[in-house]
């Protein structure tokens, strides 16, 4: 086990409004998690409260941990909530046939890809980070058990 222990200290971010909003941009799972490194060095009520709000409500799991093993090391009680099963985003496949459906045709993958990033940024940024390398498989099948019109 490692016995590395956190720094941080007790005051307000210079830059929390900037951190708050990083924190809050559902379409960038890495503005999330770079938002986390920060606030994890700064103990205050703002800092604690951003934490819990992503512990709580992220639906990208590895951001729910770090907000978890930084509230932690603050001497927060938290208990990390469970993964969730299945579907992150209602209606998911409806979503990439919508796109799907918005082609004449044939189209490439990164064509698809942009307008499911534009059309629907926080499912997109939740699935290319759960599917990572699979991400474009996991598309293609998508689509491929979509009914037939």
């Amino acid at each position: 086990m490692n016995n590395k222990k956190i720094e941080w200290i007790e005051q307000i971010p210079e830059n929390i409004d900037e951190l708050k909003k990083k924190a809050g941009n559902k379409n960038n799972y890495h503005d999330r998690i770079s938002a986390i490194n920060s606030l994890k060095k700064f103990k205050c009520r703002q800092s604690i409260d951003i934490l819990w709000r992503l512990m709580m409500n992220d639906l990208v799991y590895t951001v729910k941990e770090e907000a978890f093993r930084a509230l932690q090391a603050f001497g927060e009680s938290v208990k990390l909530p469970k993964k969730k099963k299945g579907h992150l985003i209602k209606d998911i496949n409806k979503k990439v046939i919508a796109v799907g459906n918005t082609f004449n045709g044939d189209f490439e993958i990164e064509e698809f890809k942009t307008r499911f990033k534009q059309r629907y940024p926080e499912a997109y940024d939740v699935y290319q980070f759960e599917k990572k390398n699979k991400f474009e498989e996991w598309i293609i099948n998508t689509l491929k058990s979509a009914p037939k019109k």
